[in-house]
């Protein structure tokens, strides 16, 4: 039934970062020219009408406005990447150029309004229009705004997603040390937004806390790595599990071996998706009540675990975009019911200004897919038992009904503020799980230094979700940490564990899916390959060499990344356990003809951010024009550069360097945001090694339009450059390109991992 319904899931609730679909105009749109020959669908179905009418969870007088809310395509909303220091720049960007394009503008007969910022979103940093996301894609008369929109978030500047899949991690009240579980994370556009609470100060390139974005779904835990890897930070791990029966970590502290409870978990379950009607409209002719009955035991078992690795005084949200009570004020009724206290709801309601929602409801029945009715466990006949459960419905006892404050879950109906439906219920651990009541601390041995750790990603293969029955006693859905400690010893202790290498290999017999990763390898502090680049680029005594790793265990090592601390920490001690996908930001690849020069690795654009504050030398100061210039041309002479950047580079030798730019205050024109590039110096020129969505971010923020690129030259064209006299320069005449075949210049172009200028984009692909 588990991995059924998973698949439920899958089809019927895309979230906003999922590919898009073309069906959510519906039937309006069909006569307008946007069906593109696909069978209309009839938004209705009663038995969805009678459910939610019997079950009052719309105010009185409102239905009507509720199902025309949900028969309406969703409107276009974006989100801006808090973290980031160009972000207010990508908001006077957007409020000064983009938004202002579409003012009067009117497609298909549809007057386009201004899109407005999301009153409850802080810091104007969300925003939707009145926009279908399909006329987006579609119309000519939006397609500078849609490609504007495709590129940044691309670059990870802007995330498309719906405006009520912002709520749960505002709610999580996240702060840089936290130590984050997101337990269903795939396709990961919450997960982004937690990266970003991490990130909240730029100054700062290791946060003590981190995230660990779980998904079930091997493939989709791949679109879960891009989302995430957007953002660059070395405080995020993709793992593959069961979220119902995700494993416990543990860590080192001060040499003892201790388990890890998170201070915040985002669970956000699989769910029947009725409140996403107004973009996946199969939802209308598929819905019937067997959904919600048949995930209501993977909710609660999910949630369950959820709460075991809570943090005492941590917070949980638990969410879905489904308004069925049996999958919404069910699993926390029952939950609240088998902690005995331990957990309890957070009164949220003046934490987000400006949201409107409905209070949770205490009272509701459940209904058979054929429409027969009980409101009560009591009147459920014994063959209807394997499908509905004691657990959907509310407690008997209205002392302790009135104890749990259901109120304080939060329900979002369409017709309030123009979104999807959602649920979102915030819980607090007060205590240890009664059935987890003793949590003694590992006693390991002291995790001494490990010299070459190799981590085994292969993990456990996905199990099937237990016996509803079994679910409900305390031995199943909790495991004694006595237990933990002793299996770990035994794990720690086992004679199949060869030197360096953290956790005995796979079982032969242990079934895998998906695809196999790399191992991940922390580089040896001895290993003779860091000292010349420590020395290339005068690293600050305070780098953390030890946080590098490479993806590889024979022949060169091609690329080195990096993690936090932290990460290290949890990596080192559970690779037995977790099923790794990805880890870290890359910070340096291998020259192509490395040995030439000073230092084998050049640096990666994917994490200069979190390695420029370690450097101390190759800095090269730019001025703006100088930054247009080196992201518009493949390979600038220095001639074309200002004579301070040409003082700088002369006397460097050839290599990697970083080419950083300052804002000018005194300049309020000049772009206000710093912003730190990846380049090399050549014989006489300098190109940068920049993903091309970032440069056409860099060159928007400095207020050009990309007009096109002549990529036989390498030149991308520009407002500016159009507007000039005279066709551009060829800034690089073959007789001098020819005259250069074994510069690293020449090499980098022909190179299959870069293109015009372009560093690759760091994701492991799939194997």
């Amino acid at each position: 039934m588990g991995r059924r319904s998973r698949g439920r899931r899958l089809q019927q609730q895309q979230r906003p970062e999922d590919a898009e679909d073309g069906a959510e105009g519906g039937g309006k749109r069909g006569e307008a020219g946007w069906e593109g020959g696909y069978p209309e669908i009839v938004k209705e179905n009663k038995l969805f009408e009678h459910y939610y009418q019997e079950l009052k969870i719309v105010p009185e007088g409102e239905w009507g406005q509720f199902m025309d809310a949900l028969r309406e395509p969703l409107p276009a909303t974006l989100r801006i990447t808090g973290y980031k220091s160009h972000a207010k720049e990508i908001l006077h960007c957007l409020k000064n150029k983009y938004f202002k394009e579409l003012e009067d503008l009117e497609v298909d007969g549809q007057k386009v309004e201004v899109p407005q910022p999301l009153s409850w979103y802080p810091e104007e940093l969300a925003w939707h229009t009145n926009l279908s996301r399909k006329i987006l894609r579609k119309s000519p008369q939006l397609e500078k705004f849609h490609q504007f929109l495709v590129s940044e978030t691309e670059s990870g500047n802007i995330s498309r997603q719906e405006a009520v899949s912002m709520i749960p991690p505002l709610l999580l009240n996240v702060r840089p040390h936290h130590k984050i579980l997101d337990m269903c994370a795939a396709p990961g556009s919450k997960t982004t937004q937690l990266i970003e609470m991490l990130h909240a100060d730029m100054n700062v390139p290791f946060p003590e806390g981190f995230v660990i974005a779980n998904d079930v779904d091997n493939k989709r835990c791949y679109l879960l790595v891009h989302q995430a890897k957007r953002l660059s930070s070395p405080c995020i791990m993709v793992v593959n599990h069961d979220a119902s029966s995700i494993p416990r970590l543990q860590i080192d502290v001060d040499g003892r071996k201790e388990i890890l409870f998170y201070d915040r978990i985002l669970c956000d379950v699989p769910c029947s998706g009725d409140g996403t009607m107004r973009k996946n409209i199969d939802v209308w002719k598929k819905w019937t009540t067997l959904n919600s009955l048949q995930l209501h035991g993977l909710q609660l078992r999910i949630a369950t675990r959820g709460a075991e690795q809570l943090a005492e005084g941590g917070r949980m949200v638990y969410s879905t975009c489904s308004l069925n009570p049996i999958e919404d004020e069910a699993v926390i009724a029952s939950l609240l019911e088998k902690s005995e206290g331990a957990l309890e709801l957070a009164d949220v309601s003046d934490e987000l200004p400006g949201l409107k929602w409905m209070p949770g409801i205490t009272q509701w029945k459940v209904m058979t897919k054929d429409g027969q009715w009980f409101t009560d466990w009591d009147t459920v006949p014994h063959s209807r038992h394997t499908q509905i459960r004691p657990t959907m419905f509310p407690p008997k006892d209205l002392e302790k009904l009135q104890a749990m404050h259901l109120e304080r879950c939060l329900r979002i109906l369409p017709h309030h503020q123009n979104t999807g439906g959602f649920f979102v219920a915030v819980l607090v651990k007060k205590s240890s799980m009664p059935w987890n009541k003793r949590q003694p601390k590992l006693q390991g041995k002291s995790a001494e230094t490990r010299e070459s750790t190799q981590l085994s990603p292969a993990g456990p293969a996905e199990g099937k979700p237990a016996d509803p029955s079994k679910l409900e006693s305390p031995s199943f859905t909790g495991t004694g940490d006595t237990e933990i400690a002793h299996a770990a010893e035994d794990l720690e202790n086992n004679g199949n564990k060869k030197d360096g290498v953290c956790g005995p290999p796979p079982s032969k017999k242990m079934k895998l899916f998906g695809f196999k990763e790399d191992p991940f390898v922390f580089i040896p502090e001895d290993d003779p390959l860091f000292p010349p680049i420590e020395k290339f680029y005068a690293l600050a005594p305070s780098f953390p060499r030890m946080n590098l790793l490479t993806r590889t265990t024979e022949g060169k090592k091609r690329q080195l990344y990096m993690v936090s601390k932290e990460l290290r920490n949890v990596l080192l001690n559970n690779s037995e356990k977790m099923k790794v996908i990805n880890t870290g930001i890359k910070v340096w690849c291998r020259n192509n003809s490395g040995e030439e020069f000073d230092c084998a690795f050049r640096l990666a654009q994917e994490g200069i951010y979190t390695l420029y504050p370690f450097i101390n030398s190759r800095i090269i100061t730019v001025s703006m024009e100088d930054v247009k210039i080196l992201l518009t041309q493949e390979n600038p002479f220095f001639r074309k550069l200002s004579s301070e950047t040409y003082s700088q580079a002369k006397d460097l030798a050839k290599g990697s360097i970083v080419l950083k730019y300052e804002p000018d205050s005194a300049n309020p024109d000049a772009l206000q945001c710093p912003i730190v590039l990846c380049g090399w110096r050549g014989k006489a020129s300098i190109r940068t090694f920049v993903p091309k969505n970032e440069r056409l971010h860099y060159l928007r923020m400095m207020g050009l339009e990309v007009l096109g690129e002549k990529k036989k030259e390498g030149v991308i064209l520009t407002n500016e450059s159009a507007a000039s006299t005279g066709q551009p320069e060829n800034e690089v005449p073959e007789g001098q390109r020819a005259g250069e075949p074994n510069s690293p210049d020449a090499e980098e172009a022909n190179s299959p991992d870069v293109t015009a200028g372009c560093d690759p984009a760091g994701v492991h692909p799939p194997r």
